[in-house]
Protein backbone atom coordinates (compact mmCIF):
# COMPACT_ATOMS: atom_id res chain seq x y z
CA UNK A 1 0.00 0.00 0.00
CA UNK A 2 3.21 2.77 0.89
CA UNK A 3 4.41 1.47 -2.64
CA UNK A 4 1.51 2.38 -4.48
CA UNK A 5 1.04 5.61 -2.54
CA UNK A 6 4.70 6.76 -3.31
CA UNK A 7 4.76 5.53 -6.94
CA UNK A 8 1.60 7.56 -7.20
CA UNK A 9 2.99 10.85 -5.38
CA UNK A 10 6.28 10.44 -8.14
CA UNK A 11 3.95 10.66 -10.75
CA UNK A 12 2.02 13.54 -9.90
CA UNK A 13 5.97 15.55 -9.29
CA UNK A 14 6.90 14.57 -12.79
CA UNK A 15 3.69 15.38 -14.10
CA UNK A 16 3.79 18.81 -12.36
CA UNK A 17 7.50 19.22 -12.71
CA UNK A 18 6.70 18.66 -17.05
CA UNK A 19 3.70 20.62 -16.68
CA UNK A 20 5.65 24.16 -15.01
CA UNK A 21 7.70 24.61 -18.45
CA UNK A 22 4.54 24.42 -20.78
CA UNK A 23 2.68 26.98 -18.49
CA UNK A 24 5.54 29.20 -18.40
CA UNK A 25 5.86 29.02 -22.34
CA UNK A 26 2.19 29.79 -22.54
CA UNK A 27 2.25 32.50 -20.06
CA UNK A 28 5.68 34.52 -22.23
CA UNK A 29 3.58 33.66 -25.48
CA UNK A 30 0.30 35.34 -24.08
CA UNK A 31 2.66 37.80 -22.69
CA UNK A 32 4.62 39.01 -26.38
CA UNK A 33 1.10 38.91 -27.89
CA UNK A 34 -0.49 41.63 -25.37
CA UNK A 35 2.50 43.50 -26.42
CA UNK A 36 2.17 43.42 -29.99
CA UNK A 37 -1.26 44.27 -29.72
CA UNK A 38 -0.30 47.65 -27.57
CA UNK A 39 2.06 48.01 -30.08
CA UNK A 40 -0.52 47.99 -32.76
CA UNK A 41 -2.85 50.05 -31.51
CA UNK A 42 0.39 52.51 -30.55
CA UNK A 43 1.11 52.59 -34.70
CA UNK A 44 -2.22 52.74 -35.28
CA UNK A 45 -2.40 55.77 -33.19
CA UNK A 46 0.30 57.01 -34.65
CA UNK A 47 -0.63 56.94 -38.19
CA UNK A 48 -4.13 58.42 -36.96
CA UNK A 49 -1.78 61.69 -36.14
CA UNK A 50 0.44 61.96 -38.81
CA UNK A 51 -2.73 61.72 -41.25
CA UNK A 52 -4.31 64.67 -38.96
CA UNK A 53 -1.28 66.71 -38.99
CA UNK A 54 -1.21 66.08 -42.44
CA UNK A 55 -4.35 66.95 -42.60
CA UNK A 56 -3.53 70.69 -40.60
CA UNK A 57 -0.71 70.87 -42.49
CA UNK A 58 -2.22 71.04 -45.95
CA UNK A 59 -4.99 73.70 -44.96
CA UNK A 60 -2.53 75.38 -43.63
CA UNK A 61 -0.34 75.28 -46.74
CA UNK A 62 -3.76 76.04 -48.43
CA UNK A 63 -4.49 79.49 -46.51
CA UNK A 64 -0.84 80.30 -46.91
CA UNK A 65 -0.95 80.08 -50.36
CA UNK A 66 -4.45 82.07 -50.86
CA UNK A 67 -3.25 84.61 -48.52
CA UNK A 68 0.04 84.91 -50.48
CA UNK A 69 -1.91 84.94 -54.31
CA UNK A 70 -4.47 87.44 -52.67
CA UNK A 71 -1.47 89.86 -51.32
CA UNK A 72 0.44 89.03 -55.13
CA UNK A 73 -3.17 90.49 -56.91
CA UNK A 74 -2.61 93.36 -54.34
CA UNK A 75 0.54 94.11 -55.31
CA UNK A 76 0.36 93.61 -58.95
CA UNK A 77 -2.87 96.09 -58.89
CA UNK A 78 -0.93 98.70 -56.63
CA UNK A 79 1.70 98.89 -58.86
CA UNK A 80 -0.28 98.68 -61.87
CA UNK A 81 -1.95 101.75 -60.64
CA UNK A 82 1.19 103.59 -60.03
CA UNK A 83 2.39 102.65 -62.97
CA UNK A 84 -0.76 104.50 -64.18
CA UNK A 85 -0.73 107.53 -61.92
CA UNK A 86 3.43 107.86 -63.26
CA UNK A 87 2.39 107.76 -66.76
CA UNK A 88 -0.44 110.26 -66.18
CA UNK A 89 2.32 112.40 -64.57
CA UNK A 90 4.78 112.39 -66.93
CA UNK A 91 2.59 113.25 -69.73
CA UNK A 92 1.48 116.44 -67.55
CA UNK A 93 4.99 116.91 -67.19
CA UNK A 94 5.08 116.80 -71.00
CA UNK A 95 2.21 118.95 -71.52
CA UNK A 96 3.51 121.60 -68.73
CA UNK A 97 7.52 121.70 -70.62
CA UNK A 98 5.76 122.39 -74.04
CA UNK A 99 3.20 125.09 -72.30
CA UNK A 100 6.41 126.33 -70.83
CA UNK A 101 8.84 126.40 -73.58
CA UNK A 102 5.84 127.99 -75.93
CA UNK A 103 5.72 130.54 -73.07
CA UNK A 104 9.20 131.05 -73.54
CA UNK A 105 9.35 131.49 -77.05
CA UNK A 106 5.97 133.83 -76.19
CA UNK A 107 7.58 135.88 -73.84
CA UNK A 108 11.07 136.23 -76.35
CA UNK A 109 9.20 137.36 -78.90
CA UNK A 110 7.15 139.82 -76.76
CA UNK A 111 10.39 141.24 -75.44
CA UNK A 112 11.81 141.72 -79.39
CA UNK A 113 8.43 144.02 -79.35
CA UNK A 114 8.97 145.41 -77.00
CA UNK A 115 12.51 146.55 -77.57
CA UNK A 116 11.28 147.49 -81.63
CA UNK A 117 8.62 149.71 -79.77
CA UNK A 118 11.28 151.16 -77.40
CA UNK A 119 13.40 151.86 -80.58
CA UNK A 120 10.04 153.07 -82.22
CA UNK A 121 9.55 155.83 -79.28
CA UNK A 122 13.66 156.80 -79.01
CA UNK A 123 13.32 157.67 -82.73
CA UNK A 124 9.76 159.30 -82.54
CA UNK A 125 11.67 161.74 -79.91
CA UNK A 126 14.94 162.18 -81.20
CA UNK A 127 14.91 165.16 -83.68
CA UNK A 128 15.42 164.64 -87.56
CA UNK A 129 17.97 166.63 -88.80
CA UNK A 130 16.88 168.99 -91.83
CA UNK A 131 16.32 167.03 -95.17
CA UNK A 132 18.70 167.97 -97.89
CA UNK A 133 17.22 169.98 -100.55
CA UNK A 134 18.51 167.54 -103.08
CA UNK A 135 20.81 168.07 -106.31
CA UNK A 136 19.45 170.61 -107.64
CA UNK A 137 17.22 168.62 -110.05
CA UNK A 138 14.20 168.79 -108.02
CA UNK A 139 14.57 165.34 -107.40
CA UNK A 140 14.27 163.48 -103.65
CA UNK A 141 17.09 162.00 -102.64
CA UNK A 142 17.54 158.35 -102.32
CA UNK A 143 16.33 156.00 -98.97
CA UNK A 144 18.33 153.87 -97.77
CA UNK A 145 16.56 150.47 -98.56
CA UNK A 146 18.02 147.95 -95.38
CA UNK A 147 16.32 151.35 -93.38
CA UNK A 148 13.13 150.52 -94.95
CA UNK A 149 13.15 146.75 -95.27
CA UNK A 150 13.44 146.72 -91.30
CA UNK A 151 11.04 149.48 -90.53
CA UNK A 152 11.10 150.88 -87.46
CA UNK A 153 9.30 149.47 -84.65
CA UNK A 154 8.48 146.82 -87.12
CA UNK A 155 7.50 142.83 -85.44
CA UNK A 156 9.91 140.61 -85.56
CA UNK A 157 7.80 138.06 -87.20
CA UNK A 158 6.13 140.21 -89.35
CA UNK A 159 10.03 141.29 -90.43
CA UNK A 160 11.22 137.53 -90.84
CA UNK A 161 8.13 136.59 -92.52
CA UNK A 162 8.37 139.11 -94.90
CA UNK A 163 11.89 138.33 -95.50
CA UNK A 164 11.45 134.54 -95.75
CA UNK A 165 8.48 135.24 -98.49
CA UNK A 166 10.98 137.12 -100.64
CA UNK A 167 13.36 134.40 -100.41
CA UNK A 168 10.21 132.00 -101.85
CA UNK A 169 8.73 134.35 -104.18
CA UNK A 170 12.56 134.31 -105.75
CA UNK A 171 12.73 137.88 -104.83
CA UNK A 172 16.62 137.22 -103.60
CA UNK A 173 17.10 141.03 -103.31
CA UNK A 174 14.76 142.27 -101.16
CA UNK A 175 14.83 138.72 -99.35
CA UNK A 176 18.64 139.59 -98.51
CA UNK A 177 17.68 143.32 -97.50
CA UNK A 178 15.31 141.85 -94.89
CA UNK A 179 16.74 138.90 -93.39
CA UNK A 180 20.21 140.86 -92.92
CA UNK A 181 17.83 144.04 -91.37
CA UNK A 182 15.98 141.24 -89.13
CA UNK A 183 19.25 139.60 -87.83
CA UNK A 184 21.06 143.41 -87.33
CA UNK A 185 18.20 144.39 -84.99
CA UNK A 186 17.33 140.78 -83.73
CA UNK A 187 20.37 139.06 -83.22
CA UNK A 188 19.65 136.82 -80.82
CA UNK A 189 16.07 135.95 -81.61
CA UNK A 190 15.43 132.26 -81.88
CA UNK A 191 15.08 132.69 -85.72
CA UNK A 192 18.28 134.77 -86.10
CA UNK A 193 20.63 131.63 -87.42
CA UNK A 194 18.01 130.98 -90.07
CA UNK A 195 17.44 134.11 -91.60
CA UNK A 196 20.96 134.30 -91.56
CA UNK A 197 21.67 131.33 -93.34
CA UNK A 198 19.17 132.58 -96.05
CA UNK A 199 21.01 135.34 -96.94
CA UNK A 200 23.84 132.98 -97.89
CA UNK A 201 21.59 130.64 -99.58
CA UNK A 202 20.16 133.70 -101.40
CA UNK A 203 23.39 135.02 -102.41
CA UNK A 204 23.94 131.10 -103.92
CA UNK A 205 20.54 131.23 -105.66
CA UNK A 206 21.96 134.87 -108.05
CA UNK A 207 25.25 133.21 -108.08
CA UNK A 208 27.53 134.95 -106.33
CA UNK A 209 29.32 132.56 -104.46
CA UNK A 210 32.10 134.76 -102.97
CA UNK A 211 29.30 136.54 -100.73
CA UNK A 212 27.28 133.06 -100.16
CA UNK A 213 30.68 131.74 -98.65
CA UNK A 214 31.02 135.55 -96.40
CA UNK A 215 27.57 134.90 -94.93
CA UNK A 216 27.73 131.19 -94.27
CA UNK A 217 31.16 132.03 -92.80
CA UNK A 218 29.30 134.28 -90.72
CA UNK A 219 26.60 131.73 -89.42
CA UNK A 220 29.48 129.68 -88.31
CA UNK A 221 31.18 132.53 -86.85
CA UNK A 222 27.93 133.73 -84.81
CA UNK A 223 25.85 131.08 -84.12
CA UNK A 224 28.12 127.86 -83.66
CA UNK A 225 25.55 125.87 -81.40
CA UNK A 226 22.61 126.46 -83.69
CA UNK A 227 21.18 123.80 -85.55
CA UNK A 228 21.16 125.01 -88.80
CA UNK A 229 25.15 124.98 -88.48
CA UNK A 230 25.70 121.44 -90.42
CA UNK A 231 23.41 123.18 -93.50
CA UNK A 232 25.75 126.41 -93.37
CA UNK A 233 29.02 123.88 -93.46
CA UNK A 234 27.13 121.86 -96.68
CA UNK A 235 25.91 124.70 -98.70
CA UNK A 236 29.79 126.67 -98.03
CA UNK A 237 31.29 123.65 -99.19
CA UNK A 238 28.53 123.58 -102.53
CA UNK A 239 29.87 127.31 -103.20
CA UNK A 240 33.51 126.99 -102.75
CA UNK A 241 32.54 123.74 -104.95
CA UNK A 242 31.21 126.23 -107.68
CA UNK A 243 34.01 128.27 -107.28
CA UNK A 244 36.61 125.50 -108.44
CA UNK A 245 38.15 125.77 -105.00
CA UNK A 246 37.83 121.87 -104.30
CA UNK A 247 40.10 121.70 -101.36
CA UNK A 248 38.09 123.96 -99.04
CA UNK A 249 35.05 122.99 -100.53
CA UNK A 250 36.40 118.52 -99.52
CA UNK A 251 37.20 120.47 -96.25
CA UNK A 252 34.19 122.23 -95.23
CA UNK A 253 31.75 118.85 -96.55
CA UNK A 254 34.15 117.07 -94.64
CA UNK A 255 33.09 118.39 -91.61
CA UNK A 256 29.98 117.84 -92.13
CA UNK A 257 30.10 113.84 -92.50
CA UNK A 258 32.57 113.71 -89.31
CA UNK A 259 30.48 115.78 -86.89
CA UNK A 260 27.04 115.29 -88.46
CA UNK A 261 26.77 112.27 -89.88
CA UNK A 262 22.82 111.25 -89.36
CA UNK A 263 21.98 115.17 -90.62
CA UNK A 264 20.43 115.38 -94.08
CA UNK A 265 23.34 117.45 -95.17
CA UNK A 266 25.52 114.68 -94.51
CA UNK A 267 23.77 113.00 -97.42
CA UNK A 268 24.23 116.34 -99.39
CA UNK A 269 27.82 116.53 -98.48
CA UNK A 270 28.75 112.97 -99.71
CA UNK A 271 27.33 113.32 -103.00
CA UNK A 272 29.22 116.54 -103.59
CA UNK A 273 32.41 115.31 -102.29
CA UNK A 274 31.76 112.47 -105.52
CA UNK A 275 31.40 114.95 -107.55
CA UNK A 276 35.00 116.75 -106.21
CA UNK A 277 36.92 112.85 -106.66
CA UNK A 278 35.35 112.25 -110.47
CA UNK A 279 37.11 115.85 -111.45
CA UNK A 280 40.09 115.83 -109.65
CA UNK A 281 41.07 112.33 -110.34
CA UNK A 282 43.50 111.13 -112.43
CA UNK A 283 42.66 110.93 -116.05
CA UNK A 284 42.69 107.17 -116.86
CA UNK A 285 45.20 105.74 -119.53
Amino acid sequence: MRIKTSTGLLALVIAAALATPAAAADKETRQMMADIRILQEQSQQLQNLIATLTTTLSEAVKTVNGRLDEQTNVNRKALADQKVIIDAMANDLRVLREKVDDNNVRVGSIGQELDALRQSVVAGNTPRPLAPEGDGTGAAPAADPSAGAAGVGASPQKLFDSGMADYYAGQYDLAILGLEAYVKSFPQSPQAPNAALHVGISYSQQGKYDKAVESFDTVIRTYPKSTVLPDAYARKGQALFSLKQYDKSKEALEYVIKNYPDNVAATVAQQRLKDIQDITAPPKR
